[in-house]
């Protein structure tokens, strides 16, 4: 067919054979917005002779349509693949192109330079041993260029290329190149880079791309794919301890049971002896097997199946590591968070962490700083907004075993997750296990929950109630607890103005606060429920998640939530603290319904309409299901 081009299959085979035994340099390209960076991956694919024809000739037609380069061809377009992308002249998602030349194979991160995406720059740099970074002649070091020198140090890239593009708008200067090249070393001494060059190029007319420029006779290094093609990044991850995330069992018949997954770290070899790295469980490796065959070992990035001389406890999630290099065990561990969300981080806030394999229910005990990107700096914060940095200790809900981020990449990283959502949250590094817990043991008690709740004759039980301020909740408990009272009931009634003055005075009423206001109560109200207790618990509460973090305290049918609701207006009309007037005249700030969202439950055990009924029989029904449902007796009455 006219315009066809001829698909050379033996052509596309002795280019790929040719690749087999060539290293691997995986590299991104970052920097602030509308420093080059797809232009540039776009002139190292183009002169680098790794194009077809048929894509050229979209190149072509496609620069005519969304070109800003006048009548030349727009490289960048080779890597801005969304619509979205190609009309902003922005890179906003990640795009990933490989292509080899006759030294070496390379797959690229092309990651967006806009500081809303900067989420998405720090995934491109989880995976990269070399960044490319892109300042602007003209424009020298930005704030953004220093975030991501940043983030590329923190994810442990070692190897950073400065690239100095469109030297050309500046007359090809040496002395503007040699003005940012200082102020790059300066940004850059703290950061613990391996290596650092610096190259001026211009990414639109290939000058140093490939080779050597005329323009630019004063420069003696390298062009820079002469650069990326010769240096050294291999670490020494074959001598690092071994490790293997589990995957999955693999089980097809009653004689074969086999660990699946790829080597994160060291090598393992058959004979050697593993353990599993919570337990503790020894064995030695029987098998190494594969699609292809058994092997007698394997290294870093190869997926095995292991199967071992003896049974262990073992399944997704857990670790197998070398016998005499076992990783941290911990529930509580020190980290550095890159904030991905725009809801901000509120310590305290039930999440879920994710880490190799394993995925577990994760809390922000302490934010520790955050760090200013201007000077690297530590500053005081209560919370993480959008593409923050900062250092905190985590809280989880089980011990894991990891690494610290600088021993190994796959164990030592996670992320945290939205529980609602289900979104990423954030990115981060461990950095260590937090001694105290190693050293705080759980001590066993012979009268347990059963006993003391026996011994009242009732169900302990979290009875938690919300709603807006002035919506009856305080009301309603007291008259729930004064009638438990006369029926023989052992009760608390915890109140949230109550509790302010005492246990929770030194909180204010920001939603970090509020978040911890609710941890605490939640902790306490799960002592009561082990005291064989019912505990009303009266609080605006407002958000969805600290109220699933409190439920989930206790035991499956221990928390009852009673939602009392009124509409704000009603609720407003009653107002007998005078609070909503305060909150409108701007008196009281973070008011929940005025200037702070309330989150109404979705699915509460118990849902009383304030506005239509007397607290007296929404009382009523508060007992009737306790009753009718076993937590106090009917007899009692």
């Amino acid at each position: 067919m006219e315009g066809t081009v001829a698909f050379d299959r033996a052509a596309v085979e002795r280019l790929l054979s040719g690749t087999e035994d060539q290293s691997l340099l995986r590299f991104l390209t970052c920097g602030s917005v509308d420093d080059g960076k797809s232009t540039l991956i776009g002139r190292l694919l183009h002169d680098s002779k790794r194009l077809f024809e048929d894509q050229l000739l979209t190149l072509e037609r496609d620069s005519r349509k969304w070109g800003t380069t006048g009548g030349d061809i727009d490289f960048a377009l080779l890597v801005d693949g969304l619509e979205a992308e190609r009309e902003q002249g922005i890179t906003i998602d990640v795009a990933y192109r490989f292509f080899a030349t006759d030294r070496r194979k390379f797959i690229v991160a092309d990651t967006p330079g806009h500081e809303q995406y900067t989420r998405n720059m720090a995934t491109g740099a989880s995976t990269a041993d070399l960044a490319v970074l892109l300042v602007d002649s003209r424009q020298g070091i930005l704030t953004q260029t220093r975030r991501h020198a940043y983030i590329v140090s923190l994810l442990g890239i070692r190897h950073v290329v400065l690239a100095v593009n469109k030297i050309d708008l500046v007359d090809y200067s040496e002395a503007r190149f040699d003005e940012i090249v200082a102020a790059f070393e300066e940004l850059t001494a703290e950061l613990g880079f391996a290596t650092k060059v610096a190259i001026p190029l211009s990414a639109r007319f290939g000058d140093n791309v490939i080779a050597p420029s005329p323009n630019l006779s004063w420069y003696r290094g390298p062009a820079l794919l002469d650069y990326l093609e010769t240096i050294d990044v291999t670490a020494d991850e074959a001598g690092k301890p071994f490790r293997f995330p589990v995957q999955w069992v693999s089980r097809p018949n009653h004689d074969f049971r086999g660990y699946a997954g790829t080597v994160a770290g060291g090598s393992i070899a058959v004979g050697d002896e593993i353990a599993v790295a919570a337990s503790g469980q020894k064995a030695k490796v029987a098998r190494l097997v594969t699609m292809d065959g058994d092997l007698p070992d394997a290294s870093v990035h190869q997926a095995v199946t292991i199967t071992l001389d003896r049974e262990v406890d073992a399944s997704r999630g857990d670790i197998l590591v070398a016998a005499d290099g076992r990783p941290q065990v911990s529930d509580q561990i020190a980290a550095h968070i890159i904030w991905m969300s725009d809801e901000a981080l509120l310590p305290g806030r039930p999440y879920l962490l994710k880490t190799a394999t394993r995925t577990v229910g994760a809390t922000v005990s302490e934010l520790k700083h955050r760090v200013d990107v201007q000077s690297f700096q530590p500053l005081a914060a209560k919370t993480l907004n959008l593409n923050d940095i900062g250092v905190a200790n985590l809280s989880l809900a089980e011990p894991i075993a990891f690494d610290p981020y600088d021993d190994n990449r796959t164990t030592g990283s996670f992320i945290l997750i939205d529980r609602f959502s289900n979104a990423t949250a954030a990115a981060g590094m461990f950095r260590f296990g937090l001694r105290r817990a190693t050293n705080i043991h759980r001590q066993a008690l012979t009268v347990d929950k059963s006993a003391r709740a026996d011994a009242k004759g009732q169900k302990p039980a979290i009875l938690w109630f919300t709603g807006l301020s002035g919506a009856g909740k305080s009301t309603v408990a007291n008259l729930v607890e004064e009638k438990l009272h006369l029926m023989g009931c052992h009760t608390y009634l915890l109140d949230g103005d109550n509790i302010r003055h005492g246990l929770n005075r030194d909180l204010g009423f920001t939603d970090a606060d509020r978040v911890e206001n609710i941890r605490r109560v939640g902790e306490v109200a799960k002592l009561f429920v082990d005291a064989g207790t019912i505990v009303l618990v009266s609080f605006i509460s407002p958000f969805r998640s600290e109220r699933a973090m409190a439920r989930e305290l206790v035991g499956e049918g221990e928390f009852i939530e009673v939602f009392v609701d009124v509409p704000l207006a009603v609720a407003e009309s009653r107002d007998p603290k005078g609070l909503y007037k305060k909150a409108r005249e701007g008196g009281i700030k973070n008011f929940t319904g005025i200037d702070s969202p309330y989150e109404p439950p979705t699915a509460p055990d118990i849902h009383l309409d304030a506005a239509a009924e007397a607290p007296d029989a929404l009382a009523e029904r508060v007992l009737a299901y306790l009753v009718s449902r076993g937590y106090a007796g009917s007899h009692r009455r």
